[in-house]
């Protein structure tokens, strides 16, 4: 009898059925003393009662600037403590927050405003060497729904102020009216044809994944998550801050960007249990020539996701990192995002060759992507999951929403997808075309249509090529018009300051035509070939 490539998360332990900030009050009330977020590099450091209060404050502070339940707040800023109350705060008065990445730049941080209609945007100064200031007074004209600018290093003790003319009495009303299906959070996420789309989730969505990823990891009040990965991202949010707070777990921030060896002494001087990281971190860590002075000895698990790891690194991040019953995670923004995980227990093997088996209350399948129809377990087909962390929609989207979510309730997740006997499920390749680099999904439309605009561009394509360092790295292929020159420093210098840096291609190649099928499509598949082949003789 045939087996199908079909697995359902049958769990005893049922969904949440409240909303985040209904959750976070029984953790408090459970966990009072308890410590809930901890920045040691802003000398920063709550248990769970004042967590609450200081959320509290903020939300009454976010309502000052006439915030209503559905309105959405945007949130631009690296990792730090005022983040994650923003995070919370947002979930309690029912607005929902827009998460912008911090590395973006003008065009970007344009569409995520209008598209999204942001009212308030919640910001800090900058990042790293950028003016985040300066990159919104250039678009702020065209983004005629922000009505207000709260600028974190300035006006946040002024905005907590305003908040004391908030009753508690009017934020309980407020919360009183809320519905764990209300749409709570926007991410953005790069697709395979037009702009990002807003994924929108929902307080059942991610409040859940948070905490049946805590529970597969074993987490209690006595554990200390080390959080080097962003907030903005579902990493940061969702599978750190909502699994911790579902279990009383406390919160360890880094610092605004990943430092290595920041990571390390923060292990050992918060003595963390738990460490997250995309597998290029956990290299940096293990590479790093102060390694041997750190002491893991605290650590017990963690999470590597968004690339395969090497096994030899896996070895070494239990054996040398103490991380015996590290998990790896496979999802998307859309899933909120987790689909599959594997067990503490699990063997290196299927660590490093599978992304583990479904989760509870989810049902995943594997499909041939012509037919629709379930394939046999060993076969290749589509990845598609079901159930409670399906996103609600994206953003203002119908079109791009119904092309991804089918009537069944499918999500298609454009993922090559092989599933074993036992249901550990392999990510083979991909259908859609999406660049995967260090963790981050980038559009190759996106790269595209910006540079199309360059007055020298006639034609280009944007492709994914191997790179042992990030897994891949953008490169693009150009056709230039009739008589015009251009060396690849100036299409570079064109992209920087518009687009972030991590989209701007590392590889060009300059080309008199693409290679393509009979019927006139260009072959992507045959360009990754040779650029793959050519890069690798380069470096020879």
């Amino acid at each position: 009898m045939t087996t199908f490539s079909y697995e359902n998360g049958i769990s005893d332990v049922p969904l949440l059925g409240v909303t985040i900030g209904h959750k976070l009050k029984e953790t408090v009330k459970q966990f009072p003393q308890r410590e809930a977020l901890s920045v040691p590099y802003q000398n920063y450091s709550v248990n769970y009662k004042q967590f609450w209060q200081q959320i509290e404050e903020v939300a009454k502070g976010i309502l000052s600037y006439g915030i209503k339940k559905g309105d959405r707040v945007g949130i631009w800023s690296a990792n730090r403590y005022e983040w994650v109350l923003v995070q919370f705060a947002t979930a309690r008065i029912g607005a929902i927050m827009v998460n912008i990445n911090p590395a973006y730049r003008a065009a970007e941080l344009k569409y995520a405003l209008k598209q999204s209609e942001v009212k308030l945007l919640i910001m800090s100064k900058g990042f790293r060497k950028t003016d985040y200031m300066a990159i919104l007074n250039e678009v702020r004209a065209a983004c005629i729904r922000l009505r207000d600018i709260l600028v974190i290093d300035k006006h946040w003790q002024t905005m907590l102020e305003a908040g004391k003319k908030i009753s508690t009495q009017e934020l309980e009303e407020i919360e009183h009216d809320l519905q764990f299906d209300d749409p709570i959070n926007i991410q953005y996420t790069s697709g395979t044809t037009g702009f990002p789309k807003g994924a929108t989730l929902t307080h059942h969505n991610i409040l859940n994944n948070g905490y049946f990823i805590g529970r597969r990891l074993g987490y209690n009040e006595n554990d200390k998550v080390c959080i080097p990965v962003p907030l903005y991202h579902c990493f940061g949010m969702v599978l750190a801050n909502m699994a911790c707070i579902t279990h009383g777990a406390c919160m360890v921030l880094t610092g605004e960007a990943f430092d290595a060896e920041v990571v390390m002494q923060t292990v050992q001087d918060q003595k963390c249990t738990s460490l997250y990281g995309v597998p290029l971190m956990f290299i940096a860590q293990l590479n790093h020539p102060r390694f041997p002075e750190f002491d893991f000895s605290s650590l017990r698990t963690g999470i590597m996701a968004g690339a395969s790891c090497p096994e030899s690194t896996m070895k070494d991040v239990r054996e040398k990192m103490n991380m015996k019953q590290v998990g790896i995670c496979y999802g998307m923004t859309e899933t909120s995002p987790v689909s599959t995980q594997t067990f503490v227990d699990d063997d290196d093997y299927r660590r490093c060759t599978t992304v583990g088996r479904v989760h509870p209350h989810i049902e995943i399948k594997i499909i041939d992507p012509d037919t629709g129809k379930i394939v046999p377990r060993g076969s290749k087909g589509e990845l598609c999951t079901r159930g409670y962390s399906v996103m609600l929609k994206y953003w203002n989207n119908p079109e791009a929403t119904a092309s991804v979510i089918d009537e069944g309730g499918w999500m298609h997740t454009g993922d090559l997808a092989q599933m074993d006997e036992h249901g550990y499920v392999k990510i083979v390749g991909r259908i859609k075309d999406l660049i995967i680099r260090g963790g981050e999904n980038i559009s190759p439309f996106e790269i595209e249509e910006f540079l199309l605009n360059h007055p020298a561009v006639k034609d280009i394509q944007v492709i994914g090529v191997p790179d042992f360092k990030y897994g891949e790295e953008v490169m693009a292929w150009v056709i230039l018009k009739n008589g015009m020159q251009v060396k690849q420093e100036e299409l570079k210098k064109y992209c920087q300051g518009q687009i972030a840096t991590f989209k701007i291609p590392k590889h060009w190649k300059f080309v008199a035509e693409f290679p393509t099928t009979v019927t006139g499509k260009v072959r992507k598949v045959e360009m990754r070939e040779i650029s793959a082949r050519e890069i690798s003789v380069s470096h020879r």
